[in-house]
């Protein structure tokens, strides 16, 4: 999701809200403000993404899961909404047009994917969950990690139980620690990919995507998340990461009943 979906990093993009809230202090604040600046810059590695996940773990120590679903809720439109691609938006409506279903896997936490993905229209989310301790509180383990090769077990995974046809599925990222990912399903493409993802897309002939026009989807599309879409062919997973992201859309022959 993240510089695939939307032009910045999901969760670092909520930095300041959750200052304003108590949860974070100002140096807090600074180093996620740097680390935003190493992601669009492309310059995330996966060991800069690991010490990035431990320092996340460990700053989420103790937060009250309400507070942070609360003032995810109340900072969602004013930050997301501005910055969803276009093209992106674009891509999403013609799949939902098609009849597809759009699930987000992304190494974010599900705090901050749950709410954009319904921003979004997205059917089923797959994001990484924090331990959550009897308090409400959480207590700084991952519980499940959403990233890399665990990415693509979560495509299979959600292919068997959904009967969607890998064969037939579309999968987006910007990142090449989601090669595995692309290369589980029949319709890879790199969207905004860092050097190494450019690397291999070329190596496997798999399409490059731009994009680049950040635009409100309130505005461009009224109509975004209209229910009782075709329950036939496909789904969408959009994956965001803290610092990389990959965006997956399946496709499925397989007709399912409406409820």
């Amino acid at each position: 999701m993240d510089k695939t979906v939307i032009a910045k990093s999901s969760t670092l993009t909520f930095g300041r809200s959750f200052y304003q809230g108590g949860l974070m202090n100002r140096r807090a604040v600074l180093r996620t403000a740097y680390a935003q600046f190493v992601f669009l810059a492309g310059r995330a590695d996966h060991d800069q993404m690991e010490r990035m996940r431990q320092y996340l773990s460990a700053l989420c120590k103790g937060w009250n899961v309400a507070q942070v679903k609360e003032i995810v809720a109340e900072a969602l439109h004013d930050l997301i909404d501005p910055i969803i691609y276009d093209e992106a938006a674009s891509l999403i409506e013609d799949h939902h047009a098609a009849g597809r279903d759009v699930v987000i896997v992304s190494t974010s936490g599900a705090e901050v994917v749950e709410p954009i993905g319904a921003l979004l229209g997205a059917d089923r989310v797959v994001a990484t969950r924090m331990a959550i301790g009897e308090d409400g509180c959480f207590t700084g383990e991952v519980e499940y990690y959403a990233y890399g090769p665990t990415k693509a077990e979560a495509v299979r995974a959600l292919a068997a139980s959904e009967g969607y046809e890998l064969a037939h599925c579309y999968a987006y990222s910007d990142s090449a620690t989601d090669v595995p990912m692309l290369e589980s399903v029949g319709h890879p493409f790199a969207v905004n990919p860092d050097r190494a993802l450019r690397r291999e897309a070329a190596s496997r002939g798999w399409p490059v995507l731009v994009f680049d026009r950040p635009v409100r989807l309130r505005q461009r599309l009224p109509a975004f998340s209209l229910p009782g879409r075709p329950g036939v062919a496909a789904a969408v997973a959009l994956a965001a990461a803290a610092v990389t992201a990959g965006l997956v859309w399946y496709a499925s022959n397989r007709r399912r009943a409406l409820a």
